[in-house]
């Protein structure tokens, strides 16, 4: 028996929708090291679960030849499928056709998804890889950008959104990735900025590479755009996966528990002599997180940039949460711009998708300077400041040493909604240092004494013993309990069982207006 016609030309137009641009497209594309865009699909997703929307679209235009020129699918595979079994939805712009350019029907197909996933509540991963809009098809696809960018900013605390960029990202096409909460790129292979090197030299007459200019690297560490960096693309693909096992599907879910063999009572007598003594030598605030955390298990976000603040996500007893710490390691943990901005981002997104935050303190204070406030440090903290003060998720802090001056304030202190805040018996919470303090209080007598620097030594030293530690701020009870650091990981879990009902609200209104 003959198959039917109608079967065949089905067949026939899947099979040139699998091909993309076509074979030798392809094998340049594999020459450049990358992935094709539905070899990414194919390892993101979980086996045999892509289901495909659009893999028949064309374009529309007949501007320049295009008509003459169509490729089935038009550049971009859209679809949903499933991440370790829970559904996802995603977006993978094909290189082989017209460079992945932006078309009115690809865009469309974008939006098409992304509405799917706003219905259904499910996250959205893009897979870039562009040369930005198709010029030929003019404005039109201009308005395609703009669709997307409408998408990603309703969708925005709805449904978490993900970028990878697995190639060029140029243009217009960098601000659905910038609107996005998280960006991944890839070492040497993927580069993002809105004006390229010619264009730099042009107006500027500064000779940069497409690497320098907007290279993995130079995103992960300077500007904050991206927030992980991974080596290759399967890399890329695998931190993917590994990020949405600590979201939830949606801002109306929790996070995903899993089961847990680390035992809650796990002590770490490491952490009783982990703070030094002396109080201006450095330590790895990461030493604590990984002893604390469940098997140590920290997967940290931003890594690159504004390493004074290190935010991430880990478990407590099989549960997500947010960590954000100062580190004392990298400029004494100093709050500054970058930093500011970095943990109030982070704080915001935890707070969006109902994941609990936690906590760790050691911060003398912001960055002073001529270059910290005319870059506007006092808006920048103001902005750390409005997110903890936002958040109604639980909100657990640990001072383990320093807590000075606004800093205290800023570092979700009880005063702006913290649940549970706990001290080491290593804390200096304060106004200040004790020697800064001291030559302030005691100006007059230091400067009267026929020995001032063996009466500021003096001074500072009572001064000290006094106010350079946790029990002022617990007998007003700013601090619920000073606890033995070995018992951190057990009171944090406890902490944070308690409050899994917690229910917290700010007043009816549209929105704050977060000092941007």
């Amino acid at each position: 028996m003959s198959q039917d016609p109608r079967i065949t030309r089905l067949r026939e137009l899947k099979a040139e929708a699998l091909l993309g641009g076509g074979e030798k497209r392809i094998e340049a594309q594999h020459a450049k090291k990358k992935l094709t865009a539905r070899e990414r699909v194919e390892l993101l997703l979980d086996n045999g679960s892509f289901e495909e929307m659009g893999m028949l679209v064309t374009h529309r235009s007949n501007n320049f030849g295009l008509e003459k020129e169509k490729y089935l699918g038009d550049g971009v595979i859209t679809g949903s499928g499933t991440i370790h079994g829970r559904l996802v939805y995603v977006f993978s712009q094909d290189f082989t056709v017209f460079g992945g350019s932006l078309s009115e029907a690809y865009a469309e197909k974008i939006v098409r998804i992304m509405d799917h996933a706003m219905r259904v509540g499910a996250p959205i991963i893009g897979l870039n890889d562009s040369g930005g809009a198709r010029i030929q098809e003019g404005v039109v696809s201009l308005a395609g950008y703009a669709d997307i960018f409408l998408r990603n900013t309703t969708a925005s605390g709805v449904v978490p959104q993900i970028s990878a960029i697995l190639g060029p990202c140029a243009g217009g096409a960098v601000y659905s990735p910038a609107i996005t909460d998280f960006v991944i790129m890839t070492r040497n292979t993927s580069y993002m900025f809105v004006t390229g090197p010619d264009v730099v030299k042009t107006v500027t007459h500064e000779a940069v590479t497409k690497e320098e200019l907007g290279g993995a690297m130079t995103h992960a560490s300077k500007s904050g755009v991206c927030h992980f960096v991974a080596d290759n693309e399967v890399e890329a693909l695998e931190q993917i996966k590994k990020l949405l096992s600590y979201l939830p599907q949606n801002n109306l879910e929790d996070p995903p528990s899993i089961a847990c063999d680390d035992p809650t009572d796990r002590g770490d007598k490491e952490l009783d002599t982990i703070v030094p003594v002396n109080p201006n030598k450095p330590y790895d605030i990461k030493d604590v997180i990984h002893r604390i955390i469940d098997q140590g298990d920290f997967f940290e976000v931003h890594a690159d940039f504004a390493q004074n603040m290190v935010v991430g996500f880990a478990r407590l007893n099989g549960r997500p949460i947010g960590i954000v710490a100062n580190q004392p390691a990298f400029l004494a943990g100093v709050l500054n711009i970058d930093a500011s901005v970095k943990g109030a981002r982070f704080v915001r997104f935890c707070d969006a998708f109902n994941i609990p935050l936690l906590v760790f303190e050691d911060v003398p204070g912001f960055l002073p300077g001529t270059d910290q406030e005319w870059g506007g440090i006092i808006r920048h903290g103001a902005k750390l400041l409005f997110a903890f003060a936002e958040a109604t998720v639980p909100k657990v802090t640990v001072i383990t040493r320093k807590a000075y001056g606004g800093a205290y304030d800023v570092m979700n202190s009880k005063h702006i909604r913290g649940d549970f805040n706990y001290a080491w018996p290593s804390a200096e919470i304060a106004v200040m240092g004790a020697k800064g303090a001291t030559e302030i209080i005691f100006r007059r007598d230091i400067t009267k004494s026929d020995n001032p620097a063996a009466t500021l030594e003096k001074l500072t030293a009572e001064f000290a013993d006094r106010f350079a530690n946790p029990y002022s701020a617990a007998e007003r009870g700013y601090v619920d309990d000073v606890i033995e650091p070995h018992e951190t990981r057990q009171r944090l879990i406890r902490a944070f069982e308690r409050l899994t009902n917690k229910v917290d609200l700010n007043p009816k209104k549209k929105h704050g207006n977060i000092p941007l």
